[in-house]
């Protein structure tokens, strides 16, 4: 997740996953969320282990001063990008600075990493993601995470005379940003929306819908095929919020996604744009357009049922087809849809919400600091950017970052036709990243909607009482976006 990321929640199969992915976040914070106890843990530590025999000699192409045949310690989620890029990424590593790496890929992030940070011998390199992650804005305010500027303004290994800030997608360094340091390296370029099969479409005659009412109408047509029209992924309400949070943003534009990111006193309450979006998904449950049972599922269990298709759209992110690989029949034709729009919008159909996603960090108290910082610079190249495109099927921050020879799976080619299509058309909200106890209160509250327990003006309500909430945090005022 995995959040960006920026996220995401992914999953292989082995047990709970994000990509909170969130972005690949994931059930952000629904499970494992750290808790007071953790942050006095951090905020008092242990002692710095030493490193003086992780330094090296710093030079034009070794700015951190990186020490040859010193130790590498590194930690992946393994989610739905599985964790093949990262060995990859290693083995390219050890080879160039002579090192020796330890790999760990797992789901369990705070339980496997919790100890560590707090007896002050984190790992080097973390991509703190999925359901178990720690989340962000909790090591920040706690001091655990390396201010990262220096990776931004250091030489690009593609190009010395720029910086790897310059090799960027626009939003990456303000994804990454908390209290105004960047100390998050979101790194997966991730667009959000719903997602359909092309065989089915086809084989039903269904066309593409851009609007609401379309979307409702192929819905419908679904229902009478004896097909579910919208699967979610109940027990993680994130899901469902793609499709809440894209409407109110294509509805009320900039301002309205702004509103929400800068905790306002109106950014849900007295929103027509945020009332007309609950409603609208509200329909589809009125309706009974959900695929049956979709309420109850978890992410992989509503994509696999969709993937069976008995479902006409499910709303993930681009992490989608490659957690999905092995549920996904050879001629299901994956394909990504913008959020078709309501009435009166303020952005287009092509509008999607697109930015980094899945956070890698290099903690404060690093063995091997140096080493961290570099490995986030190689990641930045377009070599190992290129590797997580060919072992992950997704894209990455780097601008043209993957090389034209690779062949890109039907979703991911989609996807990135869908990105050209919106241009300069693109939104994210980074108050997940930003407020995650916020975050987790409005998921709350959606998985409360789609369960027909509460109204569409009690979501508002509860919305608008976790912006409240979330002002009262003293780091709010360091987080704004103009």
């Amino acid at each position: 997740m995995g959040s960006i990321s920026a996220q995401g929640e992914h999953n292989n199969g082995e047990g709970l996953g994000r990509r909170d992915l969130i972005r690949r976040s994931a059930a952000l914070g629904l499970i494992a969320v750290p808790t007071m106890s953790f942050l006095s843990a951090c905020a008092s530590g242990g002692d710095a282990p030493s490193d003086t025999a992780s330094k090296g000699v710093t030079s034009k192409d070794n700015p951190f001063g990186v020490a040859k045949g010193s130790k590498m310690d590194v930690v992946v989620f393994k989610g739905g990008f599985g964790d093949d890029y990262a060995k990859a990424w290693e083995a390219a590593f050890d080879k160039k600075w002579g090192t020796t790496t330890t790999h760990l890929g797992t789901q369990e992030i705070t339980a496997k990493l919790q100890p560590r940070f707090n007896g002050g011998t984190p790992p080097d390199v973390v991509d703190d993601s999925g359901a178990q992650q720690i989340k962000i804005d909790v090591l920040a305010k706690s001091g655990q995470l390396a201010e990262l500027t220096q990776v931004l303004d250091a030489p690009s290994l593609d190009d010395p005379a720029k910086k790897v800030r310059d090799m960027l997608l626009p939003g990456t360094v303000e994804q990454g940003t908390q209290g105004g340091k960047f100390v998050a390296l979101y790194y997966v370029y991730t667009v959000f929306g719903l997602w359909y099969s092309g065989k089915l479409f086809k084989e039903k005659g269904w066309a593409e819908p851009k609007t609401w009412d379309q979307f409702l109408d192929v819905c419908a047509k679904a229902k009478a095929a004896g097909i579910g029209g919208l699967a979610h992924q109940g027990k993680f309400p994130y899901y469902i919020n793609v499709v809440i949070m894209d409407l109110i943003a294509k509805k009320g534009g900039l301002d309205a996604v702004k509103a929400i990111d800068n905790l306002a006193p109106n950014a849900f309450a007295d929103n027509p744009a945020a009332l007309a979006a609950v409603e609208a998904v509200y329909e589809v449950v009125e309706k009974d357009l959900l695929m049956p049972g979709t309420n109850g599922l978890t992410h992989t269990e509503s994509q696999t049922a969709w993937n069976q298709y008995k479902a006409a759209f499910i709303p993930s992110g681009s992490w989608l087809e490659n957690e999905q690989l092995k549920q996904t029949p050879d001629d299901f034709d994956m394909k990504f849809l913008p959020m078709p729009v309501l009435a009166d919008s303020k952005m287009p159909f092509e509008a999607i919400r697109a930015g980094a996603g899945e956070p890698f960090i290099v903690p404060e108290k690093a063995a091997n600091k140096a080493g961290g910082l570099e490995f986030l610079r190689s990641m930045l190249s377009r070599e190992w950017s290129t590797l997580f495109a060919q072992q992950a099927n997704s894209l990455t921050v780097v601008k043209d970052g993957v090389d034209p020879n690779v062949k890109l799976r039907p979703g991911t080619a989609s996807a990135v036709t869908a990105v050209k299509a919106a241009g300069t058309n693109t939104f994210a909200y980074l108050y997940p990243d930003w407020y995650s106890e916020m975050d987790n209160e409005i998921q709350a509250a959606s998985n409360e909607l789609m369960a027909k327990r509460i109204q569409p003006k009690e979501w508002i309500k509860r919305a608008q009482a976790a912006v409240d909430k979330a002002a009262k945090d003293p780091n709010a005022k360091n987080n704004h976006r103009s």
